[in-house]
């Protein structure tokens, strides 16, 4: 249903170097760039696709109080090695993999921005 997410950011490399991190154990991988102010990712296996980008009107990007997006991965193994990749790339913790309902199974980070990504296996 939904074709692409685009999430502000105030350094542009910063985050592409998370994301890069962030995206690579669920197959993410960056697709296409517009200019130095947009970077989109996709991946094979799934149509939607993530865009981080500079604020448009040049004023500061800020964080969504109550946004967040999600990220399928194929397997627990996955939200687990994501979620690890985007603490090392410079995210932070907000709230460890583990099974949240019976078939949810979810990790939290945010990214250096303070935007929230929910990375989940539901099985």
């Amino acid at each position: 249903m939904i074709s692409y997410a685009t999430i502000g950011t105030n350094d542009l490399e910063r985050a592409t170097k998370f994301y890069d991190a962030l995206l690579a154990p669920l197959g993410g991988r960056r697709t296409f760039a517009n200019g130095d102010r947009m970077q989109f990712y996709g991946s094979k296996e799934t149509p939607g696709m993530l865009a981080v980008s500079k604020p448009y009107d040049e004023q500061p990007a800020t964080a969504g109080n109550g946004t967040m997006f999600g990220l399928p991965a194929g397997t627990k193994e996955q939200v687990d090695a994501a979620h690890a990749a985007g603490v090392a790339a410079g995210g932070t913790c907000d709230g460890p993999p583990g099974q949240r309902m019976p078939t949810f199974y979810g990790a939290y980070v945010r990214d250096p921005d303070g935007n929230k990504v929910c990375i989940f296996n539901m099985g």
